[in-house]
């Protein structure tokens, strides 16, 4: 078949919501220029969530930078004996879960550095401590590579370790620790932590349970076409068996301060083109994250027209991608998130984590509608 004659089948199957394949996402990657990209994206996005672009009240705890893992492609990390490296104490963790109630925050993102002299009790202890100062707030807390870990350190399975954590107030699982499944290209940013059977695991074990979860994708490296490809499949199979996956955000790769460092930051050109195949791609998500953090405000705007629905939040304490070379704020105001999406045509409506609507009255916030995603 001719280039054109693959387009035209592709939008006809994007037009009658039907599946796209692994050659026709190869194709979308590799030959389809970006606007004809945007606007099939945004056609499926339309279709999903209209003119809504939501975003999230949230704070981030990243209780430690100590790891036992020295991934490649990680600026944040530290040894154990370094300058830069830190631990929370509990008295730490409830003040900054304290100033997420004054915030009015409705979540709270916890991850961070696997610190090789902590107990897994340590680690359920962070959740407690959040869980007993404010009830309310959403723990979504610990990636699947935290996960793998704290089963190597108690040597029990991934159920019994997740059950532990929701006891202690666990909510939801983030996305991170997927980077990019291929085992070859996993072996050259990220060689010794959990790999990518590991991660499909927890997750499939985390949905099982009742917990929802976040995914993601670290683009931009060493990685191919195919590759990108081969990843989403596999969260759309996922997707399809569990349904458990609310949101995927694609991660552009930041070099600076990495072990990577020679390598060229994505373009925005890139970033708008991952965001546009994921949202093509991944028929059964709900929702595609523009996560501003990393893309800038005014990529993760324009995003909103190239299939993403969501922007992320108020991101305040975000260490991970700044410590990487990200030079965007550490936090942004509910109102200038209201400004870039009414800008970008869209409506803004303030979720949970669950994609609750949100009621807010200052500080005071209250959900009085079941959850929006299916």
């Amino acid at each position: 078949m001719t280039a054109s004659g693959m387009l035209d089948d592709i939008r006809r199957k994007v037009e009658n919501g039907e599946r796209l394949s692994f050659e026709d996402g190869l194709f979308l990657d590799e030959h389809c220029d970006l606007l004809t990209l945007g606007r099939m994206a945004n056609r499926v996005r339309e279709r999903k969530n209209g003119d809504v672009a939501y975003y999230n009240t949230n704070v981030h705890l990243n209780p430690t930078n100590v790891c036992v893992y020295r991934c490649t492609f990680c600026a944040f990390r530290s040894d154990l004996r370094s300058d830069r490296a830190y631990v929370f104490s509990d008295d730490m963790i409830r003040e900054r879960v304290l100033e997420a109630q004054a915030r009015g925050a409705t979540e709270i993102h916890v991850v961070g550095g696997l610190h090789h002299q902590r107990k897994f009790d340590w680690y359920v202890n962070v959740v407690r401590v959040i869980h007993e100062t404010w009830p309310q707030i959403h723990i979504k807390a610990w990636t699947g590579v935290e996960i793998n870990w704290f089963a190597h350190l108690t040597k029990q399975p991934y159920e019994w370790v997740l059950r532990e954590l929701m006891a202690a107030g666990l909510g939801s699982l983030p996305g991170g620790g997927a980077e990019i499944f291929d085992e070859h290209v996993r072996s050259q940013i990220c060689e010794h932590k959990a790999d990518s059977q590991h991660w499909i695991d927890i997750h499939r074990t985390a949905h099982q349970l009742g917990l929802r979860s976040n995914a993601t994708m670290l683009y931009g490296h060493v990685e191919q076409a195919r590759h990108r490809i081969d990843h989403l499949l596999r969260l759309r199979d996922l997707q399809d068996e569990t349904g458990g996956f609310q949101t995927f955000i694609p991660l552009a790769f930041h070099p600076e301060n990495t072990g990577m460092s020679h390598l060229h930051k994505p373009t925005g050109h890139m970033d708008l083109r991952m965001i546009a195949l994921s949202r093509l791609m991944l028929d059964n998500f709900d929702h595609i994250k523009a996560y501003w953090i990393m893309l800038g405000e005014k990529t993760a705007q324009v995003a909103l027209g190239f299939g993403a629905d969501d922007i992320d939040g108020t991101v305040v304490h975000e260490l991970i991608y700044h410590d990487a070379g990200a030079k965007t704020p550490e936090g942004l105001t509910v109102d200038q998130l209201h400004r870039l999406i009414r800008e970008a045509g869209r409506e803004p409506v303030e979720r949970d984590t669950l994609y609750r609507r949100v009621q807010r009255r200052g500080a005071e916030w209250w959900i009085d509608e079941p959850a929006l995603s299916a």
